[in-house]
């Protein structure tokens, strides 16, 4: 039997699922593992966790679905941006792996952005601003504070290149991954000379750029000993969490748009060819499809429904604990009661600064309009329509660079949420659908790997066969006056507020 395996690499938690080639879902597995904070902007975690979380999540899953001798399997990568590991010649990692949210190299950040400038940075990798979270400052900070380490490293890995290398002894990455590395030119799909030369490193230090959806190798018969596999095993290059999503949800075409609202809300917008935003707000990724793009943030999103749950709604959490309730679902029973526009409560959501396309890291969470006869239930639908808000300012972004957008595709957990789709629907005038598979990222990286070992002849294809549709919502046109009002008050109050947002800490 020919199956998938989808392996999502997340910042603390793995997710692995096994899927048959119509996207069915077998099973699935969830690995959590804590990150190391051994000082400030330090964030740090051992490559042999990610492995042994990937070990424990496929022993998981053949529990469930026994994955025989003779079945052939395929497998790709959802992978976490900028997290990098430093291996020597023999493949061990040097040290920790840098995740993510490591925040150390602002110094370097800064030397790069002295050197270059932000402009020619978002020319060449898509990213607006040289960042301390993208590989190229990580390297450079190692550089200056740890020489033997940088003396040592035989190659600087992506995570996902690193988990390809240790099931494949091959190296490879691929562009939706690299191109937040800031060393990698979008347009060309090359390394960056001259960044290279900056940080002191050669390119035969990075692992060869593939394309996503392709295969690389066959999985290592030790690994295969000790992951207890037959011998058809193949190892495919997949993507960027952000964009397995996308692919898992069906975003694939010019005029879709994805998000996905988990603690952030990230999105997702393919086109055909490089578009810059003039404003130099919206960044631009590679896509997982070749020679295709992807405008690609994110903000605020559902922590500010969380912070506020575990804050003001003890009642609903003790409900959710007693019942099969979800403290969420109460909420949102409660924000259905509220007409929309929320009788004029209104709330700028950004509990921890704001990004593309209102990038300030000073920006904070704001209630305005709330009266006598606003309740609990106002609180959570003005949460609610928040977010629609963010969604809307990053379509009109978006149709101001000339990308339209015609239908979103929601995933994450704000997508199982059928009130806060409506809202989003009504805010932004556009049909909004959802899908079926509650594993998104992983679904799509399965797309790829059955792509790249001939199961489907295109991304296109397998989309066809592998997605299915759980529910569409349509905007309500009596919501589109009170939405309309909402959004430009949501907009004044941004920009109104700035002065004061940059007088705070």
């Amino acid at each position: 039997m020919k199956l998938l395996i989808g392996l999502d690499l997340g910042t603390t938690a793995l997710k692995i699922a096994l899927f048959d080639n119509k996207g069915g879902l077998l099973a699935v597995s969830t690995q959590e593992y804590s990150l190391m904070t051994p000082k400030v902007n330090f964030v740090e975690e051992d490559a042999e966790v990610y492995w042994k979380a990937f070990c424990d999540g496929l022993a998981d899953l053949k529990t469930q679905y026994p994955i025989s001798a003779q079945d052939s399997v395929a497998l790709a990568i959802s992978a976490q941006g900028e997290t990098m590991i430093c291996i020597d010649k023999n493949g061990r990692p040097l040290r920790n792996a840098i995740v993510w949210m490591d925040n150390r190299a602002v110094d370097e950040a800064k030397e790069m952005t002295e050197r270059f400038g932000d402009d020619t940075c978002y020319q060449v990798t898509g990213q607006v601003s040289f960042e301390p979270c993208w590989p190229a400052a990580k390297i450079l900070w190692i550089k200056k504070n740890e020489p033997e380490i940088f003396r040592q490293t035989y190659k600087y890995l992506l995570i996902e290149d690193y988990f390809i290398y240790r099931m494949t002894g091959v190296f490879a990455t691929e562009g939706s991954l690299v191109c937040s590395s800031a060393y990698w030119n979008i347009t060309t799909k090359k390394y960056w000379p001259e960044m290279l030369e900056f940080i002191g490193i050669k390119e035969e230090q990075l692992a060869p750029v593939r394309e996503s959806g392709e295969a690389v190798g066959r999985m290592l018969p030790e690994i295969r000993a000790e992951l207890g596999l037959g011998e058809d095993i193949t190892i495919c290059t997949g993507a960027l969490d952000q964009a397995a999503g996308a692919i898992g949800v069906g975003n694939v075409h010019p005029g879709m748009f994805s998000e996905n609202i988990g603690s952030a809300l990230a999105i997702c917008v393919p086109v055909v060819e490089p578009t810059f935003d003039p404003n130099r707000k919206m960044p631009l990724h590679y896509f997982a499809i070749p020679d295709m793009y992807m405008m690609h943030t994110f903000t605020t999103g559902g922590m500010a429904l969380r912070w506020f749950r575990d804050k003001f709604c003890q009642d609903e959490m003790a409900v959710a604990a007693i019942s099969t309730e979800d403290a969420y679902d109460l909420m949102g029973k409660e924000a259905d009661s509220v007409p929309a526009g929320a009788e004029g409560l209104l709330m700028l959501p950004h509990l921890s600064g704001s990004l593309a396309p209102d990038v300030n890291a000073k920006a904070k969470g704001v209630w305005f309009g709330f009266t006598m006869k606003h309740t609990k239930a106002h609180f959570v639908r003005a949460i609610f329509e928040a977010v629609g808000y963010i969604l809307q300012r990053n379509i009109d972004t978006l149709s101001k660079m000339g990308i339209e957008v015609n239908e979103i595709r929601s995933l994450g957990g704000g997508s199982k949420s059928a009130v806060w789709s409506q809202i989003k629907s009504d805010i932004t005038g556009k049909r909004l659908l959802t899908t079926k598979s509650k594993e998104a990222a992983c679904l799509g990286a399965a797309i790829l790997a059955g792509k790249a070992v001939g199961i489907f002849d295109s991304i296109d294809g397998a989309v066809d066969s592998m997605i299915d549709i759980k529910t569409v919502f349509d905007p309500d046109p009596e919501n589109k006056e009170v939405y309309g009002e909402g959004y430009e008050m949501y907009r004044k109050l941004f920009s109104d507020l700035t002065e004061c947002f940059d007088q705070t800490m």
